[in-house]
């Protein structure tokens, strides 16, 4: 049985009943930065420097934009990893590096957990160079976790309940518009960066998604979705609205705007971002019955729902591209994955009576959309980083820039691996590109 596989049920506040989605480790005083990307150190993560994101062909995007954003779920797209798409998914990447870069760290400053940035300079001043797009929402996410009285003693830091999580942008360069084919907008997520964000993601049973909307799947389950990541999401208090409720509204802002000419949804995060970029994803094509092509790029996300919350999402025609380092350990969490009520398939070895106290203790998920699986072990200067580093939103970035295929994981082997294949049959050499 993999270790790895198991979430940790703790709750060591008192928590309130589970969230509803309706129609109308514990971290030190540190600064947690999952990023950790110096613009100097590190220049080709940036595209202020423009070595590490070239656009693709412009009219074969433009002609193909859909495809792209995954109405035929990225078929012959993957594997071999298509040059065009590696550069849309470096460059919606690159909106969630503005995210982090974009959210105050300081756990010493009164700004803590803010957007250090003006929404109109967000892009710029986080060393994006000139995108086309244009920031119109910051997003905030409440902890939905009722702390205890006496918590207000300790440092602010611990008790933030409230925090800017990303924001929304759309494209309104007419250049960039003809470029992509279409106008395209883009919700961006940071991951986990507060003390009550690590606590939600240890409540890692599932929750009923929906209670007053048909979510019966063929073996009468419902959906159902992590804990906390629900909470996250549906959480609001006095001074903040909940975060569902500001995407809500701004998406609606948006189809009002925008409704009446070719319009992409794209929402993209990592790690805890990637969780909530796919809950916001269902909640746009659930609630909005005219909405364009909503698209989901997650890089490193955790599992968020069971197999009834899949058939949901795929009956609604959402469309989510998981990026997955297979060394990563954050994408093997929370639960079990059980294909098929098969439990032997993946989870060998459990008794069964184990096997029942799993799916009673709701554990039992499913993992979404298309995978692209990569892996750190297979490029030489990564491989030797820790558990931490393969989860860096700065390694998925790498790796999908190095990626060829299956066959020719990276491009600094590729060229070994193709050229011996290719030197034993012909006695020339190949070199991927």
């Amino acid at each position: 049985m993999t270790l790895a596989a198991i979430a940790v049920n703790f709750n060591p506040f008192t928590s309130p009943a589970s969230p509803k989605l309706t129609q109308s480790s514990t971290p030190s005083s540190t600064t947690i930065n999952p990023l950790k990307i110096n613009t100097h150190e590190n220049p080709q993560f940036s595209w202020k420097h423009g070595s590490f994101l070239t656009h693709s062909n412009s009219d074969k995007l433009a002609k193909n934009w859909m495809e792209y954003q995954g109405i035929n779920n990225w078929e012959g797209l993957l594997d071999p990893l298509d040059d065009t798409l590696r550069s849309e998914i470096l460059r919606y990447g690159q909106f969630v590096e503005a995210a982090y870069r974009s959210f105050d760290f300081d756990t010493s400053s009164p700004t803590f957990g803010s957007c250090k940035f003006s929404k109109n300079s967000l892009l710029t001043r986080s060393c994006i160079r000139e995108t086309g797009y244009k920031p119109i929402k910051n997003l905030r996410a409440t902890c939905g976790i009722q702390l205890p009285g006496w918590i207000d003693r300790g440092p602010s830091w611990v008790s933030t309940q409230s925090s800017w999580v990303g924001y929304v942008a759309v494209c309104q360069d007419k250049e960039e518009i003809a470029r992509l084919g279409r106008r395209d907008v883009v919700v961006a997520f940071r991951g986990t960066a507060t003390c009550l964000e690590w606590l939600e993601n240890l409540r890692a049973t599932l929750t009923s998604l929906l209670d007053d909307v048909p979510n019966v799947d063929s073996n009468g389950g419902g959906a159902m979705v992590e804990s906390g990541f629900l909470s996250l999401y549906t959480s609001g208090n006095a001074s903040c609205p909940s975060l569902q409720s500001m995407v809500r509204e701004e998406i609606g802002r948006v189809l009002e705007a925008y409704g009446d000419e070719p319009l992409s949804l794209t929402i993209t995060g990592h790690s805890l971002g990637a969780a909530l970029a796919t809950l916001a994803a269902y909640d746009i094509n659930s609630n909005f019955g005219n909405a364009p092509p909503v698209t989901v790029i997650s890089f490193g996300g955790p599992r968020v729902g069971n197999q009834s919350f899949r058939c949901q999402l795929e009956k609604r025609g959402t469309k989510i591209l998981r990026i997955v380092n297979s060394d990563d350990l954050i994408t093997k969490v929370p639960g079990f994955v059980i294909e098929n009520n098969d439990m032997a398939v993946n989870v060998a070895g459990l008794t069964s009576w184990v096997q029942k106290r799993v799916e009673e203790a709701q554990l039992v998920y499913a993992d979404l959309g298309q995978e692209l699986r990569l892996s750190s072990k297979e490029c030489p200067h990564l491989s030797k980083g820790g558990v931490a580093s393969c989860h860096e939103l700065s390694t998925y970035l790498e790796l999908v820039n190095g990626f060829v295929g299956s066959n020719c994981p990276v491009r600094a082997t590729a060229k070994r691996v193709l050229g011996e294949h290719h030197r034993k049959k012909t006695g020339t050499f190949v070199v991927c590109r």
